[in-house]
């Protein structure tokens, strides 16, 4: 029985997922009502704001996007990371001690050394933003109701232009004269509309615990990209190929690839590869 007040929070909207929730709330979660919380709505920082406006709401539901969400931005702001990626989790998590939490974490939580990984394999992040994502995890999981959903490169069209990783390629290659994408490194890449669609059937399913929900396809940058320049014949840049092992950054984790037996087993309809999915929706904007 669904409770009688049966609003929804979604933070981090105006993100590539969080986007994803609110526009397919109606298709695959009608019972839901949605309030959809961005950074000029509600600055999740300011703790007593975020306290008074959950008492007053008193959502049933909270699905949790906000996030510093890139490496790199980790990287060059960790105070800032560990506030937002485990203060703010912790503060919301709290908040929704009774009722199902949703918070989503990453496939960098792992060293990338084996791929292939399972919710009980353990984490071991190599960089800032990895590390506040395993320590959020470790708060969020002490609460049975809560529910922790690793996933992997999300893709489709964000508000911004520039959240997707599809849009982020399509972006670069139209600004270079060329580019080397990894042939070692690899991913399991998929729409956030299926992660939004996958999520909304967890929660309306009540499911709890550790989740692995990416996309059913291992690929390498290289393959990605060779995915996605057949959907972008105005793109001319040459993409070649290379290792990441030669790039001059910081240390990367070749092979994060997810395991994803768990989710498939009580999910309504299974995950797709992103090849299987671009080649069944070659109309959707990607």
């Amino acid at each position: 029985m669904k409770p009688l007040n049966n609003l929804v929070w979604i933070t981090g909207a105006n993100g590539l997922i969080g986007n994803y929730f609110v526009q397919t709330a109606l298709r695959f979660a009608s019972h839901w009502r949605v309030r959809a919380l961005t950074r000029d709505q509600l600055d999740l920082l300011d703790s007593a704001v975020v306290r008074r406006e959950f008492q007053k709401d008193q959502p049933q539901l909270v699905i949790h996007c906000a996030a510093v969400s890139t490496v790199a931005a980790a990287q060059s702001n960790p105070d800032l990371a560990r506030r937002v990626n485990v203060d703010v989790t912790a503060l919301l998590a709290g908040l929704a001690a009774d009722i199902p939490f949703v918070f989503f974490s990453s496939d960098l939580v792992f060293d990338g050394r084996k791929g292939n990984y399972a919710e009980a394999d353990a984490v071991n992040p190599i960089h800032v933003y990895g590390e506040t994502k395993a320590a959020a995890e470790q708060i969020v999981l002490r609460n049975p109701r809560h529910t922790v959903v690793r996933t992997s490169l999300n893709g489709g069209t964000s508000r911004a232009g520039n959240r997707g990783f599809n849009e982020q390629l399509r972006r670069s290659l139209q600004t270079s004269q060329g580019m080397k994408l990894f042939t070692d490194e690899f991913r399991c890449p998929i729409p956030a509309v299926e992660t939004a669609r996958a999520v909304w059937d967890l929660a309306n399913q009540e499911r709890a615990g550790l989740f692995h929900l990416a996309g059913a396809e291992k690929l390498s940058r290289w393959q990605i990209g060779q995915l996605l320049v057949q959907r972008w014949p105005e793109v001319k840049t040459k993409i070649e190929s290379g290792s990441a092992k030669d790039f001059p950054g910081p240390p990367r984790a070749l092979d994060t690839s997810l395991n994803i037996t768990k989710v498939q087993k009580v999910l309504s309809a299974p995950l797709p590869g992103l090849g299987e999915w671009l080649a069944a929706n070659p109309n959707e904007p990607f």
